[in-house]
Order: structure tokens, then sequence, then C-alpha cells
């Protein structure tokens, strides 16, 4: 036992002065002859003074005194850190992706072992084997005392790249080489790294190390398949061990909704295991990544990018499709089944249902009225894929020349060239080597591919720029043109193997693998094209804003290069070209890692007992067993006072616990802090507004300090709008006003009360006015919002900026987003003296209540464009800032006067 304040202990030479004084006191009483005795023997006498205190009731006091002297003393009995943090140490700390998911029981160990530490009055160093984001070197720190040092480790996070042992190895030889040697204490995450043999010795040249691990910590990534790139193909990889385990994976959407669950086991002595999940292609284009249930931090992660979706592809039939072997759909299906949702039939049933590619063999489009729909899609965003052959030739309008087509990217010429043959001088042509221009330029050309007939396009001063695929003789092969939003494409032989060998080809497939990409809008970067990052993980694995470290990494190297603190995992690349960096494209396996030194079970550490409290409260306790007996020894009048303060006592104490139970006149929201919405009558608006307002003050109540209850819905002229900081009201075009409404709202607002006025997407306004604080031009909303505000007393309005009070209150904002974007936020002017310059209204057209809204599954359901989940985060800021705002006032720009009260104060 060890105490943290042994100079308390003077306070046993007290002992001796409690047992004189208790002896002294009180005095003998005095005994004196008194003749009428008997007159006073019918008297109640009160009880006898004591000569003297009794044995146990001196041993109760001292035993309280006593009691009290240790409990000051603070005695504490080291368990766990005994003999380990006993001197001034060295603590190295593992704080990559692979720590992550054990993250917690890591601090709770490291502050068992800092609680220790201060108590002996020890220091420590500390080591960090991972790389910060501001790519600083790994370096030892210098020498902390321990509680400083927890300010430093309590707030850390992991970091979403691997540790980095050979740097770590390093800084270690530094610090021995300064002289510096001591107890190491290494918390370790258990994965093994090929520095290890470097890294393990330079820590026993510091001292004794003392590990602490996990044994049984679930070190998993999610991987794409070797040969999955493209597909959702994932792979689970884990360290082995020796009994088989199950997880869940769970495939979500951006905004956090669950599309399926699929359970993965990984069977004992294990390393990975496989696992594809089959999904639509209209559920599957909205998977946003793959997550496991119970594995937190990055590696229980896999973001998904643009390469895993898929695009419905429609194949016209034509009447002789199903030919075995010579079909002109027989070689579109081979290759296009294994990386697209293909659907087959006539054109009016593939225009029922959306579709990215329609793929057109020759003869199908031979109708006018077949022409017009596809062109309208076509001209809609969709991409056409041709194919030439006898029945294109056919219906040429004059000699030499094919028919006039709006589904043709160029002009042709009439016939067909044959390439070969018995009565030809000419042999098949093998492909040019693709343009950088086209998308197939990463693809290469077997030299076995040729073609021995084609339809040539009429020469042309732009035919190089429409042309995506040649001959070595330079004639097209394949070309394209935009038509509206969308583009077709021609390739100038047919689906069959009849007219070139092309459909045989491993090529074949590749280039409608990238026609399909390219339909969707995706030029698919490759080679050196540099992506910069867009968003990235952090210890959480949450998608944050990249720090100013975050490089730009090439397109080739996705998917087989790990993160690193110069390429954090995350989103690169613009929007409709993204890619994804994730943990798991790091190729090492996963290998435990070896022992060093003396290892203990990180899990099992526990912190030192201390008995300091509870020698306090037995005490107190002693002192109250002390005071309750002389109570009862005065008397039945002493005896009637304590039971009555008792009574008082046990009712004071039992009222809180009855404080709900109010008057039904008492609204709920007199005991909390609530947030409003007024019923617009409309059931979907009014479950967005309560849905919205209750995920803002779920969000509030997590930031800060602020204790929101339930949202209320209310009607004003009913309800007493007074316990109300903030009252959300969305604008309808059927909304109408009363004049006990706008008494109502008037009286709120007179006594501090701000109103948050919502058109929920439709911009009111244009301009403000003076006089009725808007003018619009919005069908139907903006005379709603003329109509219920008429009479209210608006004061003369402003667009909010980032130099309104209302704009840093709580968060910096430069934008005030909700559901949408881009539309203006209307204040009162500030400097107005109403309402101490507090404006009495905020009005907009975001939509807050939608990005706000949580469903009773935890979900958000509504998803903010354009920018998702990084717009939600800002639009919950701006409602932070809007409640703050309307619970603490101006008090921000109250900080302008601090100068001038110091001065003041300081004469």
């Amino acid at each position: 036992m060890i105490l943290l304040a042994p100079w308390m202990l003077l306070g046993l030479l007290a002992l001796p002065v409690v047992w004189w004084l208790l002896h002294a006191l009180p005095p003998a009483p005095r005994q004196q002859s008194f003749p009428p005795v008997t007159l006073l023997a019918s008297l109640d006498a009160p009880p006898p003074d004591a000569t003297s205190a009794p044995p146990w009731r001196l041993l109760l006091r001292c035993l309280a005194v006593l009691g009290l002297v240790l409990g000051l003393a603070q005695p504490v009995f080291p368990r766990g850190q005994a003999g380990v943090a006993d001197a001034d140490c060295l603590i190295v700390l593992d704080n990559g992706w692979a720590a992550a998911s054990s993250w917690p029981q890591r601090l709770h160990a490291l502050d068992s072992m800092l609680d220790h530490l201060s108590r002996g009055g020890h220091s420590a160093r500390l080591l960090l084997t991972a790389r910060n984001d501001a790519l600083d070197t790994i370096a030892v720190q210098p020498a902390r005392q321990a509680d400083m040092l927890r300010g430093v480790i309590d707030p850390m996070l992991p970091r979403p790249w691997p540790v980095d042992r050979a740097a770590a190895a390093g800084a270690l030889a530094q610090l021995a080489g300064q002289g510096w040697h001591g107890p190491v204490i290494y918390i370790a995450d258990g994965l093994a790294s090929p520095a290890d043999p470097a890294f393990d010795a330079a820590l026993a040249k510091i001292g004794p190390v003392h590990e602490m691990r996990l044994p049984d910590a679930a070190i998993t990534l999610l991987s794409p398949t070797p040969t999955g790139e493209g597909s959702l193909a994932t792979r689970l990889r884990a360290v082995p061990r020796a009994v088989p385990r199950t997880w869940q994976l769970r495939l979500e959407t951006p905004t956090g909704g669950t599309l399926g669950l699929l359970p993965v086991t990984l069977p004992a002595g294990a390393d990975h295991v496989d696992v594809t999940p089959d999904l639509p292609a209209e559920m599957r284009n909205r998977l946003d990544h793959l997550s496991l249930d119970g594995v937190t931090g990055p590696a229980g992660l896999r973001l998904l990018d643009e390469r895993e979706r898929q695009r419905p592809v429609g194949l016209i039939a034509g009447s002789s499709s199903d030919t075995p072997l010579m079909g002109s759909l027989f070689y579109l299906r081979r290759a296009l089944q294994p990386g697209a949702e293909l659907r087959e039939g006539d054109l009016d049933t593939l225009l029922s249902r959306p579709l990215s590619v329609i793929i057109a063999p020759d003869g199908t489009l031979g109708s006018p009225d077949s022409r017009k729909k596809v062109e309208a899609w076509i001209r809609a965003g969709g991409t056409l894929v041709r194919f030439a052959g006898p029945l294109l030739i056919q219906g040429a309008d004059s000699p030499g020349h094919a028919p006039a087509d709006a589904l043709l990217p160029v002009p042709l010429m009439g016939g067909e060239r044959v390439l070969g043959g018995t009565m030809s001088w000419s042999k098949p042509e093998r492909l040019a080597a693709f343009p950088a221009s086209s998308p197939f330029h990463d693809l290469e050309v077997p030299d076995d591919v040729t073609v021995s007939r084609q339809v040539l396009a009429q020469p042309s001063t732009d035919l190089q720029a429409h042309s995506w695929a040649r001959l070595t003789d330079g004639t097209p092969l394949v070309t394209h043109a935009a038509l509206g939003r969308g583009q077709v494409v021609l390739f100038h032989v047919t689906s069959t193997a009849e007219w070139s060998n092309l459909p045989l080809s491993g090529l074949f497939v590749g280039m409608l693998q990238h026609l399909i990409d390219q339909a969707s809008g995706i030029d698919t970067p490759a080679g050196t094209t540099l992506l910069a990052p867009y968003m990235v993980m952090d210890g959480d694995g949450t998608l944050v804003s990249p720090p100013a470290g975050a490089q730009a990494l090439r397109a080739d190297a996705f998917g087989h290069t790990g993160p690193s603190p110069e390429h954090p995992p995350g989103l690169y690349g613009p929007r409709n070209s993204r890619r994804a960096l994730n943990p798991g494209d790091d190729p090492a396996p996963l290998v435990a890692q070896s022992a060093v030194g003396t290892v203990s079970d990180l899990g099992g550490q526990v912190g030192d007992i201390t008995i300091g409290p509870l020698l306090m409260v037995l005490a107190a306790l002693l002192l109250l067993a002390d005071g309750a007996v002389t109570v009862f020894q005065r008397g039945r009048k002493w005896t009637r006072r304590v039971a009555a303060g008792m009574i008082l006592c046990a009712c004071v104490a039992h009222g809180p616990a009855h404080a709900a139970e109010l008057p039904a006149n008492v609204p709920a929201a007199a005991l909390e802090t609530r947030l409003a919405y007024i019923d617009t009558g409309h059931a979907d608006i009014d479950t967005v507004s309560r849905e919205g307002l209750q995920g803002l003050s779920d969000y509030v109540n997590a930031r800060t300090s602020a204790v929101l209850g339930h949202p209320d819905g209310v009607v004003p002229e009913r309800d007493d709008l007074s316990y109300y900081p903030l009252i959300y009201w969305p604008v309808t075009a059927d909304a109408t006003t009363s004049p006990a409404r706008t008494a109502a709202l008037n009286t709120y607002m007179r006594h501090g009360g701000i109103l948050l006025i919502d058109t929920q997407g439709q911009d009111p306004a244009t301009a403000p006015d003076s006089a009725s604080g808007f003018t619009g031009s919005a069908p139907g909303t903006a005379a709603a919002l003329r109509r219920m505000t008429a009479g209210l007393d608006i004061p003369p309005l402003t667009r909010l900026d980032n130099h309104h009070v209302l704009s840093h209150t709580f968060y910096l904002l430069h934008d005030f987003p909700g559901r949408y974007d881009g539309m203006p936020v209307w204040v009162a002017q500030e400097g107005d003296s109403t309402n101490d310059g507090v404006s009495p209204v905020i009005i907009g057209s975001n939509d807050w209540a939608h990005a706000w809204a949580v469903d009773d599954s935890g979900n958000t359901p509504y998803a903010p464009v354009p920018d998702g989940a990084e717009q939600r985060v800002t639009a919950y800021r701006f409602g932070v800032n809007a409640v703050i705002y309307a619970l603490t006032g101006n008090y921000k720009a109250d900080q302008v006067h601090v100068p001038a009260l110091l001065k003041r104060l300081g004469e």
C-alpha cells in the first residue's frame, strides 16, 4: 500500500486529545441534600448525566477520527502495473489501422498506466509508430509528467495507415545514442511487419521491455479478390486463429441505409475467405461501401468506386438472334455476361426499363419508328452501339452511298470492302494501336485479330476525330459521334465472326466493357494520370476532408498499393471517375507479431485500488451513529425533533423523484428545453419536421453542453409558445394565417423567440423588401409566404453571410445548406436595437428539416444534393448555430467590446 498524502497521518496525533476530552467532559455531578425531595419524586426527571463516556463510545469516536485521517492520506493498493511502471519509462504505442478495432481498450490500459506513474511521481516519454497526417518524422517525444501526457493521449485517434516500425527503430536508436535508458512499455497491435527484427533489437537496447497486447484481437481487412477488379467480389483477410470465426458483411448506401447482410465464416487456421454479394444492377449501383459488423475503424470498410458499378445493357433481338454459333447476339452474350446485367427483347420491351447501353446488331433498327424511338433515348443520355452488316448496306438511297441515317456516327460509303479471298490481291488487315483519345487506349492489340470485310466511312477532314479504332491501313474500325446528351458508336464489322475474328478474341470483351463504362459518363483514368484526394478516412473510418499533406496518386496504382500518410485511404479523383483507396489494397499478408520481452494481456489490465473515499464514508457513518446515540440519550424531546427532521429530509429527497407528476395543464416543455415546429396539417411534412428537429436535437446534445428534449408540434393560436427558443415553420402552398396566429407569433418574437421559416427547396425571393420582408416569384410558395407573414412584425432583412453573428455562434460557417444548397438565407439587419439585436426570423429555402431528419431506425432517409454526407454535416452545423443563437443571443458580437471593458477595469 502507498499513501498519496502521507503528511495527513499527522492527524493521528489528535487521537490522545480526543481520548482526554471524552474523559474530561462532562464534569462530575454535584451532590447536595434537599429535604422536600418527596415533592419531586412524582416529576419526570431527565436522565442523569454520565460521569464518564462508556468505553464503546470512546472506541467509536476514535475509529471515526482514524478513518477520517487515513482517508485524507489517500491510501492506494497497486495492481497490475506494480513493478512495470515504477520508474521513468518509455511508452511505445502502435497507432496504425490494426489498432483501431481495440483502440478503447488501449486507451483504458494507458490511463491505468499513467495513473500509476502519476502516483509515483514519474515521467514518461511517448513514441508513436505510425506517422501523422502532417508527414512529420517519427521521433520520441520529450519526457512529460503523466498527467500532462494523458492530455495528449486521450483525444488521440489511430491512423488509417499501417505503422512504420523501421522509422520507429531509427528513433529508438537515436534515443539510445543520447544515453537514455529505462523500462519500455510497448502496447502492440499484434500485426507483424518486415521491420520487426530491427525494431525488437532497438527496443531491447533501451531497457527491459514489457509488451501489452490483446491475444484474441480480430485483425481483419476487406480487400477485392485478386481476379475480381470491377466486381463486388470481396476477400476477408484476417490473422489466422485456431477456431472458426463469423462476421456479418453489411452492404450500405451513401445515406447509411442497408441493402443486405451476408454471414461470412472464416474456417479455423485460414487467413482469408471470399464472398460475392449478389445484387440486381439497380441496387448494386446504389451501393457505396461494404462494412463488417463489430469491426470499427478503416480495416472493417471497403469503399466502392465507379469500377464496381454495373450498368444494364439491352440487346435488341432480331430474327436470327438465337441461331447457335451464328446468331447476331451469341458472341455479344458471351462477352458481356461476366460484367454487365443483360436484358434481351424487342425495342419497346427494352425501353420500358432504365438502360445505360443499347446494342443493335445488323438489321435490328430497320424501321423508321424504331430509329425515332432510339434517337429520342440517345438524346436523353443513352449510348447506342451498332454493328454493320449486309442489311445496313442494302438500303442505299444513291449509288455508292449508304442510306441517310441519324443513328450513324459518320457517313458511310455504299457496299462493303473485301480484304483477301481468291479473287483479291489483298489480305486481311490487322488492328492498329489505339490512339490516346480512345477509351480503348489501355488495351493491348493482339497480332492474331484480323478483319476480312468492313463498311468504309466516307473521307472527311474530321474522320480521324471520330475514330476510336482503326486498321493498320488507317481505315476506321470503330467510330463515334455525340447525339444530344448521348452518343452513337458503330463497329464497321458484324457482331459475328463472318467479317472478322474480333468477336472470337478477348479484345472484344475489353472493348465492350470500356464502352459500357464510357456510356455512363465514366472516363476511367489509367496509366500515369494523377487523381487528387477528394475525401479520406480518419481513424474511425469516417470520411473527412483531406489533410494538407495528402497527395495525388497515379491511376494505375489503385488496387495494389496500400495507404500511407501521403496517400491516405479514401476517394480520389473527380466525381465521374472516382477511385477508392482502401487499407485492404495492400497485398502484404496478415501475420501475427512475435512477442517482445515480457508479455501481458492488454484486456486484463486493472487500475490501482484507492480506499481513501471508502474510509472517509465509513468515518462519516460512524459519526452519524454516534450522533444518533447522543440524540436518543437526550430524551423524547430531542427524539421528536430528530424524527421531524428526518421526515422533512425524506420529503425533500422524495420530491424530485416525483417532479414529473405535475398537473395535466403543465406542458412537458416547462421541464426541459425543447424545439418546436408549426403543424401544417400535412402528415408527411409534419413527420419530416419532427424527425428533422429530433435529429438536430440529438446532434446538439452530442456536441454542445445544451440539453434538448423531444421536439413538439404546436399550433400558435392554441399553444403557449413561450417555452420554445426556436420554432421551425415549413411553408406549404396552401398555408393560411389568422389574426390569432399573427398575434401569437408577434408576441413570441417580441419576447425573444426566433422563427425559422423554410420554403423547402422553393426559392421564394430574389431580393429583400424593407416593407414586407420578401418579394418572390416561385408559384404557390411565394404567395403562401406573403400570406403567412402579412401581419408579422418582421424588421428590414439582409442576406446572411459569414460576417453575421449566426455564422460563427458555434461553428465557423461560410455556407448554410440543407437538403439543397445555393439559395440565400435572410435575417434581420444587424444593429437593430429590437430584441437586443437578435434576429426574430431566419428565412431560407434550403429545406433543412429533410437534411436533419433521422427516422425511427436511426437512418437518414433523405440524401442532400449535390454533396451528400458532407453537405449534411454542414446543414447540422448550421442548425447548431441557430439553436445556440436562439439560446444565447448575440453574445459573440459582444466580444468586440472586450478590449474596452478590460481597459475600464484597469482604470
